[in-house]
């Protein structure tokens, strides 16, 4: 492993039969605080629980221990008996941390068993009173309450770094999704425009897992006559993330397409313009209008307004909101707490 993948990636992997490698983050004397990180092995939710992690890491001594979930990993008779047969052989947590609806239930058994914090990430399906605190994002409208953390957009392991960027764009691309209807020609289109009229002459262009296979064969060619430098970064897995972190720190833009709204919070975390690549929607969902909401407050620029002469500019405000959330975190239970 890497010296970046060991800086970046700090969790061990915990499983119900054998604990696995730690790395403690210290940032100060005493004794580290211990994070149980519960993954139902979803990237997309990996990203959030794991950007979390790591700004917690960045300000506190921390101990992070992940703990897989299968499907059915914890029952609600595991919830009432306060067992948690999983995290038998872990340090008792201070703080107990997921993200997607399969990670909810056991990481309720597991407080109820072993005491610590409760964190979820995005909207729960359980009540919200069952847990700690909620960090739930903007799109989703969140009623106030004293346990609900609003963030803009979701979380992710993205950090702003300052100084010069390269004469270098991104483009990240995503696939067939349940807010938008994939029209892969019009992507195409829209991404040799892009090439052939903007100032970077390198491009970097990241895939997803939703990327269909074929994609990359049919605008390689065209950005090839367009007489442009195009990198591509295939999608594979838990490296993708810390690779396209990596170089939208590098990069002075980025692409993104229209249903990939998690890419379109990293390339803001990142601070480059941001613009978006069009398809259109099905329907005024959640997703949909957020976006919608970026674009007419200027922090994302929509393809066609581009081609109108509208410029590509970095968002007039900073996102951060990983190390926001942790932050609060910190200020509000930076000691380790004994509540049962």
């Amino acid at each position: 492993m890497s010296l970046l993948r060991r800086r970046l990636h700090p969790e061990g992997l915990i499983s119900a039969a054998a604990p696995g490698r730690v790395v403690s983050l210290n940032r100060g004397p005493g004794q580290p605080r211990v994070i149980w990180r519960f993954s139902d092995g979803r990237p997309g939710h990996d990203n959030q629980s794991l950007g979390l992690v790591e700004a917690l890491g960045r300000c506190l001594s921390v101990e992070v221990h992940t703990v897989s979930v299968p499907e059915h990993a914890a029952t609600w008779r595991d919830l009432i008996s306060s067992r948690y047969a999983a995290g038998a052989r872990l340090p008792d947590p201070w703080l107990l941390v997921g993200a997607g609806r399969r990670t909810h239930l056991p990481l309720l058994a597991a407080r109820r068993a072993r005491r610590g914090r409760s964190v979820v990430i995005m909207r729960p399906a359980l009540p919200r009173d069952l847990f700690d605190l909620c960090i739930i994002p903007d799109h989703d409208r969140p009623a106030a309450a004293p346990n609900v953390l609003v963030s803009r957009g979701s979380l992710n392991r993205v950090q702003r770094v300052a100084g010069e960027k390269r004469a270098q764009g991104m483009i990240l691309v995503g696939g067939p999704s349940k807010h938008h209807r994939w029209q892969q020609e019009a992507v195409v289109a829209q991404i040799v425009r892009v090439i052939r009229c903007s100032p970077p002459r390198e491009w970097v262009l990241a895939t997803s897992r939703r990327t269909p296979a074929e994609f990359i064969r049919r605008v390689r060619p065209r950005v090839v006559l367009a007489n442009m430098t195009l990198s591509v970064m295939p999608w594979d897995g838990d490296d993708s993330g810390l690779r396209v972190a990596e170089q939208l720190g590098r990069s002075e833009c980025a692409w993104v397409t229209q249903d990939s709204v998690s890419m379109v919070y990293e390339a803001l975390t990142a601070g480059v313009a941001t613009g978006v690549l069009e398809l259109p929607a099905r329907g005024r969902g959640r997703v949909v209008e957020g976006i919608r909401r970026l674009q007419a407050a200027g922090q994302v620029t929509g393809f066609g307004d581009w081609v109108a002469g509208k410029p590509l500019q970095p968002p007039g405000q900073t996102f951060d909101e990983a190390n926001r959330s942790a932050r609060w975190i910190r200020e509000q239970w930076g000691a380790p707490s004994n509540r049962s």
